[in-house]
């Protein structure tokens, strides 16, 4: 195997560039040591999925590979969304799996979310493979115990899963972009199953994006679906990610439904059967959340972004319910704890769809002048460095609390700053949100200050 690149070990999955530092010898040897974990838990047997980037089929047959040479029986169900993966390690009980998903990176991309024993591993789990692979810690079993393959199909499963939990109150058109996404190749069937007319963009699987980027949390790869809902009589449009874990909405008008916002609203409905339970959400979304939840009795928590440390503080607490600012949305109540992007689209229709206006029901939820996801590029591993000298020297004048748990994020008495580091590319996170215009220059102002106080040359995205 080629010198391992430990830059490619992020805080909640593994993710690198193919045939740079993730190729099939790499990735047979994460197989390799996932499988030993596997087996250390008790298991012996993994589900695996791919997304739809061209590299995803020779990268899957290694991880075949690595895991079978672990004495681990693979079950591969082939090209689906990475929820899929989630729900087979449930449906066919291995409690064990790994989705082959580049999500919303670049064709050049590729990586591997994984769940051993029931939890998705990060920080230090991910790490430590990291170790052991580098230091050739780990032996495949003996030809004899090698793990078996074979090959099953659970689309039709989960959809009729899905379609059997959700009940429209009507009929719906909508409008779904799968950005060319892994989502396609299942989007279309779970909404007409539910009884949606379907608009489709962009459903057809390729792994060059060719229409626009897989990304739903940046505005301008949601023009297309906000053309689509002017030109026609849908009544709302759905965006999913490159793997389909994450869900992105407009309305009729234009607007776009940030997912904080989304998750109000989920909120308000799973608080209504489950009161004074807990609703998580990362240090990206909005001030106005907390707030929401406590009004309907329900108690909010602030959490670290990723998906894996989320679905981590899902499951230490109970909580029915959790969202991300970037479009993960785990749902405990009537489902498994896992983010997934089509069953979110699906409960989200299933409480608009008892209203005649669902695009209005969406725009009255509060809402503050706010700015997306905004990204400072940096060199590979300077973003880290950057958010920490940020967070060691930095005064915010006004400030009533600084809160570190996730990068920096400062409360003002009328809005918030935030500067975190991606774990998954380098750059920088950036999000504004203030009671009024004026405040929110004011914020940015104090963050533009401050990143340039430690690195002059920063091209600032705002």
């Amino acid at each position: 195997m080629d010198t391992l690149d430990r830059s490619i070990f992020k805080a909640y999955d593994i993710r690198g560039i193919v045939d740079r530092n993730l190729g099939p010898d790499v990735v047979r040897a994460v197989g390799l040591a996932v499988g030993t974990r596997v087996r250390a838990a008790g298991g012996n047997q993994a589900v695996i999925g791919r997304d739809g980037r061209l590299s995803g089929p020779t990268l899957s047959a290694a991880l075949a590979e690595g895991l079978r040479d672990a004495g681990v029986d693979v079950i591969d169900i082939g090209m689906v969304t990475t929820p899929v993966v989630y729900y087979g390690t449930f449906e066919l009980g291995t409690g064990s799996g790994v989705a082959v998903t580049g999500s919303h990176n670049p064709p050049e991309y590729n990586g591997l979310k994984m769940v051993v024993g029931g939890d998705a591993i990060h920080g230090e789990a991910i790490t430590r493979l990291g170790e052991d692979i580098a230091a050739a810690r780990l032996s495949p079993v003996p030809a004899a115990q090698r793990g078996s393959l074979r090959q099953e199909s659970l689309t039709e499963r989960y959809i009729a899963r899905i379609a059997g939990d959700i009940r429209l109150a009507r009929g719906m058109k909508i409008a779904i972009d799968c950005g060319n996404g892994v989502a396609g190749a299942i989007a279309p069937a779970l909404y007409r199953a539910l009884g949606c007319e379907v608009t489709e963009l962009f459903c057809e699987v390729d792994g060059t994006f060719p229409n626009h980027h897989p990304d739903p949390a940046h505005p301008e790869n949601l023009q297309d679906l906000i053309a689509c809902l002017r030109e026609t009589d849908c009544e709302i449009g759905l965006a999913f990610d490159g793997d389909g874990d994450r869900l992105g909405v407009v309305t009729r008008s234009g607007s776009i439904i940030f997912p904080d916002r989304q998750l109000m609203l989920l909120a308000d409905e799973v608080l209504a059967r489950n009161p004074g339970g807990t609703i998580i959400y990362d240090v990206k979304c909005t001030r106005n959340l907390a707030g929401y939840v406590r009004a309907r009795g329900g108690v909010p928590m602030m959490s670290r972004t990723g998906h894996s440390l989320v679905k981590a503080r899902l499951k230490e607490t109970g909580a029915p319910l959790a969202g991300e600012m970037s479009g993960h949305i785990f749902y405990k109540d009537r489902w498994y704890g896992f983010d997934d992007g089509l069953y979110a689209g699906a409960r989200l229709l299933e409480i608009l769809s008892r209203h005649t206006d669902p695009g209005a029901v969406l725009e009255a939820l509060p809402d503050s002048p706010t700015t997306p996801e905004l990204q400072l590029r940096c060199a590979e591993g300077e973003h880290f460095k950057l958010v920490e000298a940020i967070r060691r020297t930095a005064r915010f004048e006004g400030a009533t609390e600084v809160i570190d748990i996730d990068g920096v994020r400062v409360e003002y008495p009328d809005g918030f700053g935030l500067a975190r580091a991606s774990n998954t590319t380098p750059v920088v996170v950036l999000r504004f949100e203030a009671e009024t215009g004026a405040a929110l220059a004011r914020i940015q102002t104090q963050f533009r200050q401050a990143i340039l106080a430690v690195k002059p040359d920063a091209q600032l995205p705002f």
